[in-house]
């Protein structure tokens, strides 16, 4: 307890750490205040039992309540993700997004630029898609064609605004502006959830003791997470030796760190958008509602479970395989002068690390599954639906990454003003693996 409060003590004597954090608390608030505000011409008290489940939960859940809301900041940073996702893709497949990449922070800036324009785009479509479907015609109390107008606009301004304090808080708070956005979003679902799980076993079944059981198991699912999010395997490179006048360079052993779910949270949601297919099918072939496909409907049952794991695990092998380029990490070692122990350059090295990542994804991969499957399991062992919901899924693994990734920031600021770390041994690393030197980095979710 001492060392905590050293700890807190010194990040507090840091001047530009605590107004960093300050500035970025005051942002959130601002943001969690704003989600709040209901779109001009509905009437709040009309909405009735709003609540979304699937795909819509998750991009309520990402939007902290406000899409079922019917909020200015409904649509949240789902367009801007969704746009990042796409620029990120091109910057596979298209060459010219390729050279902006190798271009260093010009390129970067202008991916940067791409993202923004194709996130107005995005999020113009969703608007209108959203103020069709998902705002009850009986709760809009003015003209319905002045509404949808209206509607579109001012949705698609608090798309860009929640973009605009995710920006702010990289540049001058401190974390990855929109995933703690995001972060503050599930968090502030915790509350409620909690209140009403611990209301269910008091007044219900169970009582203290199974009540204690959850606070357990939960603790050991966060644990094990944070096991798979770390997860590294670390190929070693030997770097040769260059004398330039009298110093010399290179000859020094690092390592390439790996990851074991370097898909991050990207299957969970490529495969929740899939499994949302199966409950529209009847509705549009009523013959086929009495049918297997009602099993699909229900996230609980073994085969929504099974299909929901292979889909993550094909997911993740795909999206490793589109994100991490073995050929390019080793013309990268190979103009460095660097080299793998025992391994040739060039297409040697290239075949070693693709080996590596394939035998590394499979394990993550069948790990990510599980993670993801745990909620349906917690229901069943008679926890309440909301609560189950912080037991694993896309959830768990953004605020366990989001948590890691902020420490890691604090903990580079602590070590550049020599005091203490924030573990008495090792360093907090975030969800690259890599030490605190790489806090930058801007990595969505």
């Amino acid at each position: 307890m001492k060392k905590l409060f050293t700890t807190l003590s010194n990040i507090w004597k840091i001047q530009e750490l605590k107004e960093r954090i300050v500035f970025t608390l005051m942002i959130l608030l601002v943001y969690r205040f704003v989600s709040h505000v209901v779109l001009p011409g509905v009437d709040a008290t009309l909405l009735g039992n709003n609540e979304k489940s699937g795909l819509l939960g998750l991009l309520d859940m990402f939007a902290g309540g406000s899409f079922s809301r019917v909020s200015i900041l409904a649509l949240g940073v789902m367009p801007y993700i969704s746009a990042s996702i796409v620029v990120q893709l091109l910057g596979i497949a298209v060459p010219s997004f390729q050279k902006m990449q190798k271009e260093g922070e010009s390129g970067r800036k202008k991916l940067n630029q791409i993202t923004r324009y194709l996130t107005v785009a995005i999020t113009a479509v969703q608007a209108v898609g959203y103020v069709k479907t998902q705002v009850p015609t009986e709760a809009i109390v003015i003209d319905h064609t002045l509404f949808y107008v209206m509607a579109t606009f001012v949705l698609a301004a608090g798309t860009l605004f929640v973009m605009w304090l995710g920006e702010k808080i990289t540049d001058k708070g401190i974390g990855n502006g929109i995933s703690l956005i995001i972060m503050v979003g599930i968090i502030a679902r915790l509350p409620i959830a909690l209140y009403q799980e611990i209301t269910s076993r008091f007044v219900g079944d169970g009582g203290l003791i199974a009540l204690v059981l959850e606070i357990v198991a939960l603790f050991a699912v966060v644990m094990f997470t944070i096991m798979i999010v770390q997860g590294v395997r670390k190929v070693p490179v030997q770097y040769a030796k260059r004398i330039v006048g009298n110093r010399q360079f290179g000859g020094v052993r690092q390592y390439i760190p790996l990851k074991v779910n370097a898909a991050g949270v990207m299957p969970i949601i490529f495969a929740q958008a899939l499994m949302f297919i199966p409950g529209f099918i009847p509705q549009f072939f009523p013959s086929l509602q009495n049918t297997w496909l009602i099993q699909f409907s229900d996230y609980t049952s073994l085969a929504y479970s099974l299909t929901f794991g292979f889909l993550i695990i094909a997911f993740t092998f795909f999206y490793t395989a589109i994100t991490v380029n073995p050929t390019q990490m080793s013309d990268d070692m190979k103009k460095n002068g660097g080299f793998i122990p025992g391994i040739k350059p060039g297409l040697a090295t290239s075949s070693f690390i693709d080996d590596v990542i394939s035998k590394i994804t499979f394990p993550g991969a069948v790990f990510l599954a599980i993670i993801a499957v745990l909620p349906s399991v917690a229901v069943k062992f008679g926890i309440k639906s909301e609560f189950a919901h912080f037991y694993g899924g896309t959830s768990l693994l953004i605020l366990v990454g989001v948590v890691l990734d902020t420490l890691q920031q604090i903990e580079s600021y602590l070590l550049m003003r020599h005091y203490d770390g924030l573990m008495k041994t090792g360093r907090v690393t975030g969800r690259t693996g890599i030490p605190a030197a790489t806090a930058g980095s801007n990595a969505v979710i």
